[in-house]
């Protein structure tokens, strides 16, 4: 009996991502065999039975594997279901027999290119932090950018929680009086991360778009509409995934031995030189 991590399996199932899942038990949420299941637990995908929220989840090891590229229109949330009822990007997949969810997120006000599967792994390393995947978006920003405007855009603004964006690259298309066309291209997924950065030094977006996510472009694809991803593509996204992985833990281990190598400082340095015992300390007392 093979036993895997249950946040594992209901990614793999379509039912969210693992990171998502890993929230879902921590509330939870989640039942392995009418016991509350806890993060990291794992489970009998064959034999034992699984409830999400009180719904039985009937596990297909054998399920079709989705990987679409969707065309998100402005309006929709980018959410498998909304409480306040508004359009999702589910609505635009319905006819797929599988339980898909989005790869990343776009705003509601913003439009292009989304990644939508069911398969978790694939999507766990798209979403991972390390990055990889390029992604290149098509804004208009309001007044007309000035040029050292861009340059703090290209090389990094503090946003308003305090954080630094990484540095991207930035090719002006339109520039007009009252206005600015870019393309961005960012290799990092901050929650509307080109709206905060753009609002930061002084400018409004008054339309985004993904044109492009690592090698996979929209191309002609229209508002609402979607097509499978190729062989090719899917290749592609996961060597890109793959490589930022590489450069995250080669600059981790970089860094690591830096430390050890820088010298020591403080009390850690040990007595200084022609002096046998601690600084601070007074003279030792005579018996």
């Amino acid at each position: 009996m093979a036993q895997e991590r249950i946040q594992k399996i209901m990614s793999e199932q379509g039912l969210c991502s693992r990171r998502a899942a890993e929230q879902i038990i921590a509330e939870g949420r989640v039942k392995v065999n009418g016991h509350v299941a806890r993060v990291g637990d794992k489970m009998d995908p064959n034999q034992d039975i699984l409830h999400v929220d009180d719904e039985r989840i009937y596990i297909n090891k054998d399920q079709k594997l989705y990987y679409l590229a969707l065309y998100k229109p402005r309006g929709y949330v980018t959410t498998v279901s909304d409480e306040l009822g508004r359009r999702t990007v589910m609505d635009l997949v319905a006819d797929i027999p599988a339980r898909l969810y989005p790869v990343g997120r776009l705003d509601k006000d913003s439009e292009g290119l989304l990644l939508m599967t069911n398969d978790g792994a694939f999507a766990n390393a798209m979403m991972h932090p390390s990055g990889g995947i390029s992604k290149l978006y098509r804004v208009t920003v309001q007044p007309r950018a000035r040029e050292e405007q861009i340059l703090k855009l290209s090389s990094g603004v503090v946003l308003d929680d305090g954080t630094k964006t990484m540095p991207c690259t930035i090719n002006v298309v339109v520039d007009e009086p009252g206005r600015t066309v870019m393309e961005i291209t960012l290799k990092e997924g901050k929650n509307r991360e080109i709206r905060r950065m753009c609002e930061a030094v002084g400018l409004e977006v008054v339309r985004l778009k993904r044109n492009a996510e690592g090698v996979v472009k929209l191309g002609m694809l229209q508002p609402g509409k979607y097509r499978e991803l190729t062989k090719q593509e899917l290749a592609g996204l996961r060597a890109a995934a793959a490589k930022g992985r590489a450069q995250t833990r080669s600059a981790a281990a970089a860094a690591k031995a830096a430390r050890h190598r820088a010298p020591a400082s403080g009390r850690d340095a040990g007595p200084v030189k022609g002096h046998g015992r601690p600084a601070g300390r007074g003279p030792k007392r005579q018996g």
